[in-house]
């Protein structure tokens, strides 16, 4: 049985001051008088896990965590559904099978893997698991189909993003949603040169994977040195057209540029026929299911049809465990799996996977693990891509520390990343190894924001003298650096405190 927390948190807080400040308190109060920090917003509460506060700035301010969101949706899987936790993705089939022949179509029925065909190493291969597939065809003995192969991905149900997302992020590839059938992280890569002089057109073509549907327009050109890559795709799930707008330096490599896929199902679809056909099962084409509930088929396909409510289950795979992608989710800071990961939790905890429905589950999986949810948090998604998410450090120290001393506490913690390494290589460089390696946190930023939130580990002592700390930036405006600078200075000072 899960262990009910003893409610020390907000009562400790109150005597904050008492005694002798801690260093990191006077260095956030000496922060918070000079600028850039003066004008911006700074939210930091750490405490040890038995209730000691340590440092604290406007610790019940709700602000924007960015990708500090990711820990409250790999956190509240893990404990709801489980580590071991894994997505299945069905072959089925409507109609009838007579003398070998499908009289109907063949469906892969999503069930929000984001794992197919992303090439990751935690991932079957694609031939691998097309292989496993057409095993269950086979064995039902279906040496060919009249129908079509369909991609469906109803078991989402609900916007496939998040209504909150700015447009010009929707179509990237951080910014792909989608329904539950995915397919290679639901992106659309393009191969990209600049030409000779600002001004001049881009050289630009789609590479992978091959979206023949698509109507893609090109209203974009070569930038000026130093400016980088500006392209952008704008699309959305509602027609098969996309526009890619913007710029791309002169000065720059050619390179992949990666946007978003708002048909991934259609996709799978098409890669599995493909992959039938060569194996000598043919079929009428591919085709998916829109939002509502028509087959929408391929080009040249003419006409829509219903999609099939009684699908006869031929057989299922299963993604790689759930705490194997939080791993990646918070390592990686994946917008895209976290997005899946938190609509499976919704289907689980409500039975909809709508982004309504996933604000209930989160609350109720808060309450799981003994986390008052009606306070200090609004989350409306599950990456922190919004604008509107808003959690205030107080909520993050809760939910952390309710953690620390649940079931999967050590499943959860090896998710983080330890400063100096991944993707935080170049954070904390000024301390020593065995301090770096005693701090467990995961990052968050975007324009105006930097947040981190985690775990220092004490270097003696047991679980209940670990700092648990959440630190959030908000409206700065500042060089990036030196907003960097200062908080790894605040980690710094806070491993010093165990």
């Amino acid at each position: 049985m899960l262990k009910r927390l003893p409610l020390l948190l907000p009562l400790l807080l109150l005597s904050l001051g008492a005694g002798a400040q801690s260093r990191v308190q006077q260095y956030l109060d000496s922060l918070c008088a000079t600028e850039p920090f003066r004008s911006a917003r700074l939210g930091v509460l750490a405490v040890k896990a038995r209730g000691d506060t340590i440092a604290c700035i406007s610790h019940m301010q709700k602000l924007e965590p960015a990708s500090n969101t990711k820990l409250i949706t790999t956190g509240m899987a893990l404990a709801n559904l489980g580590s071991g936790y894994r997505i299945r993705t069905g072959i089925g089939y409507s109609g009838t099978i007579e003398d070998g022949t499908l009289k109907g179509d063949l469906y892969i029925i999503g069930g929000g893997d984001p794992t197919i065909a992303s090439r990751d190493s935690i991932a079957t291969y694609i031939d691998g698991l097309f292989s496993r597939w057409k095993g269950f065809v086979s064995k039902a003995g279906i040496k060919k189909i009249e129908g079509r192969i369909i991609g469906d991905g109803r078991f989402f149900d609900g916007d496939s993003e998040q209504p909150s997302w700015l447009y010009e992020d929707i179509g990237t590839y951080y910014g792909t949603g989608g329904n539950a059938l995915s397919f290679y992280r639901n992106k659309q890569d393009f191969k990209v040169s600049a030409g000779a002089k600002p001004g001049d057109p881009l050289s630009i073509e789609p590479s992978y994977p091959q979206a023949p549907w698509m109507k893609f327009s090109y209203r974009c050109s070569t930038g000026k040195a130093g400016t980088g890559d500006m392209l952008y795709l704008y699309t959305n799930d509602l027609a098969p057209v996309a526009e890619i707008r913007g710029t791309f330096a002169c000065d720059r490599k050619p390179k992949t540029v990666e946007c978003s896929n708002k048909f991934a199902a259609m996709t799978c679809a098409m890669y599995f026929w493909k992959y039938l056909e060569t194996n000598g099962i043919r079929s009428q084409g591919y085709a998916d299911v829109d939002n509502f509930g028509m087959v929408r088929r391929a080009p040249g396909d003419k006409g829509e049809y219903p999609a099939a409510t009684d699908i006869s289950l031929l057989g299922q795979t299963e993604s790689p465990d759930i705490g194997r992608i939080s791993y990646i989710i918070n390592q990686r800071s994946d917008n895209f799996y976290a997005e899946s990961l938190l609509r499976v939790l919704g289907k689980a905890l409500t039975g909809s996977a709508s982004y309504d429905s996933t604000g209930v589950a989160v609350r109720r999986a808060l309450s799981k693990i003994g986390v008052d949810g009606s306070y200090g948090i609004s989350q409306v998604d599950g990456s922190g891509l919004s604008r509107k998410n808003y959690i205030s450090p107080d909520f993050f120290c809760r939910f952390l520390r309710a953690m620390l001393y649940s079931p999967v506490s050590e499943r959860f913690v090896s998710t983080l990343t330890i400063p100096g390494t991944g993707s935080q290589a170049g954070r904390l460089r000024n301390s020593d190894k065995s301090t770096r390696e005693r701090i467990r946190y995961k990052s968050g930023s975007m324009e105006g924001v930097r947040c981190y939130s985690g775990y220092i580990i004490p270097a003696d002592g047991g679980k209940e003298d670990t700092i648990v700390f959440s630190i959030m930036l908000n409206s700065y405006s500042g060089p990036y650096w030196i907003a960097m600078s200062r908080i790894d200075r605040i980690i710094s000072l806070l491993a010093r405190e165990n």
